[in-house]
């Protein structure tokens, strides 16, 4: 059916490419406005008095939409901006410009569910029609083998079954125009906010981050040309994901895929062309296998619905979490006393980003170690991480805490075991955390095993410089 004016109401899929609402909006409208709106409540407080999206997240948002409208532009078209609830703003928009169709992608969790169908009511009051698109997984969601009713509760389930009887699409043309209303009034277009518009403070760029991501489409395909061809990366991709100092130790895509500046279809597509013109090799799909888990935790998230945020988790289970806010702080601010520990979440307030690795290590020093609400983790994480994902994001939290899809019971980080393995001589630790950076090799992991002299002599001393640790931790010989 064809519209005279259609709005595509972009969410997290600021792209251009590979863009499904834009383009069937091309194919069904006559004129096509692009719209994105800035909800207020992503910026609420939450029950731990932290914003909901802090600074990073936010510039980096910022940042996209920024992009997503020079690329728009530059097919001759504009992205309108509008801030406030969406299912109120765009609505009043589309009425006020007698658009007849709202188009906008597909989200799974119940906030954003909530939004979508109040705005279909509301349209459907004006008289203005709504269509919703999936788009946001590797694999359709009509093209997996099962029902999402029945999606496994085992990840490597999943996964053998999606290789095996699901295809992935190919990806949508970018489109190379778009026709945009001559006769909209300028003054609609409207502003960005900055981050002072919700009460934070542009981050400065720590002296020790390595972290150079700026959002938006463009930024997003030069990381995936860096990555792959200029660096030629990623051959070695599967023996490097678990590093932790420098840009190129991991693809860092994350923050894209987060926003949809760029689809995982993209990625893979890139993929199949790396492989046949450089190599192809146990790396070149494992990227494709992080991929997979993306997926597995938003089909997760679809099956269960609200369980994945509730500290009972998708197994129901009833356990006696610590709220013990002081230990919770000390946590979040990198100060528990163990160094590993503390170096990621330094890391983290600092930049807006931790490795894989160390995300694992600090979610399972707060639920294992300090027993603390896995919950008040995955809150804190939504607010921090430039790259937060909900469905990942508390997914993986689930996980960690024994109430989601881990086939394990009990699964324990051993701090130092880690240590050793990932950070051997302390050199991440060292940049991170300089108040210990003259401790020498192994060292630094476990301060508290050098005698009163030694600290002395190299000028530390417990719960001045550095803190005591708030628990002791197991020795090397109890390891996971």
């Amino acid at each position: 059916m064809k519209h005279n004016r259609v709005i595509v109401w972009f969410r997290n899929d600021l792209r251009i490419s590979d863009n499904e609402t834009l383009t069937r909006a091309i194919q069904s409208g006559i004129e096509i406005i692009p719209v994105y709106c800035f909800d207020p409540r992503m910026w609420a407080k939450t029950e731990l008095g932290i914003a909901k999206t802090g600074a990073f997240r936010t510039q980096f948002l910022i940042e996209s939409v920024d992009d997503l409208r020079k690329s728009i532009r530059n097919l001759g078209g504009d992205l309108i901006i509008l801030q406030g609830k969406p299912e109120d703003k765009v609505v009043e928009l589309a009425e006020k410009i007698q658009a007849k169709a709202i188009f906008f992608s597909q989200e799974v969790t119940s906030e954003e569910k909530d939004v979508d169908k109040s705005l279909e009511s509301a349209a459907f009051a004006k008289g203005i029609t709504t269509e919703s698109f999936w788009q946001s997984t590797l694999y359709h969601i009509e093209d997996l083998p099962f029902p999402v009713s029945q999606t496994p509760e085992v990840f490597t389930h999943f996964r053998k079954a999606v290789e095996k009887m699901a295809k992935v699409r190919p990806s949508w043309k970018t489109p190379k125009t778009i026709n945009y209303p001559s006769d909209l009034d300028f003054s609609l277009l409207g502003n960005l906010p900055s981050l002072l518009t919700y009460g934070l403070e542009k981050p400065d760029r720590d002296a020790k981050s390595w972290m150079e991501v700026e959002g938006g489409e463009q930024s997003g395909f030069g990381r995936l040309r860096s990555y792959f061809w200029e660096k030629d990366l990623l051959k070695v991709y599967k023996e490097t994901r678990n590093g932790l100092i420098g840009m190129d130790y991991s693809s860092k895509f994350s923050p894209w895929l987060a926003l949809g500046c760029i689809s995982p279809r993209s990625i893979v597509e890139e993929i199949t062309s790396y492989e046949k013109e450089r190599k192809k090799n146990e790396s070149t799909y494992w990227l494709i296998f992080e991929l997979i888990w993306r997926d597995y935790f938003r089909f997760i998230a679809k099956k269960h619905g609200d369980k994945i945020f509730n500290i009972q988790g998708i197994k129901n289970q009833e356990d006696s979490w610590s709220r013990d806010k002081s230990q919770f702080e000390a946590w979040a601010e990198g100060m528990t006393g163990v160094p590993f520990v503390d170096a990621n979440m330094r890391e983290l307030n600092a930049t807006g980003f931790m490795s894989n690795r160390g995300r694992q290590i600090v979610a399972s020093f707060l639920v294992n170690d300090l027993g603390i609400d896995w919950t008040w983790g995955a809150s804190y994480f939504e607010s921090q991480l430039i790259d937060y994902d909900v469905c990942s994001n508390w997914g993986n939290w689930m996980y960690v805490g024994g109430v989601g899809n881990d086939p394990r019971e009990n699964r324990y980080f051993n701090i130092l075991r880690q240590a050793k393995n990932y950070d051997r001589n302390g050199e991440y630790v060292r940049i991170m955390i300089p108040e210990l950076q003259a401790i020498k090799g192994f060292d630094i992991h476990q301060p508290w095993e050098l005698s009163t002299s030694q600290l002395r002599s190299l000028k530390i001393q417990f719960g001045h410089t550095y803190p005591q640790p708030l628990r002791k931790i197991p020795t090397l010989e109890k390891a996971y």
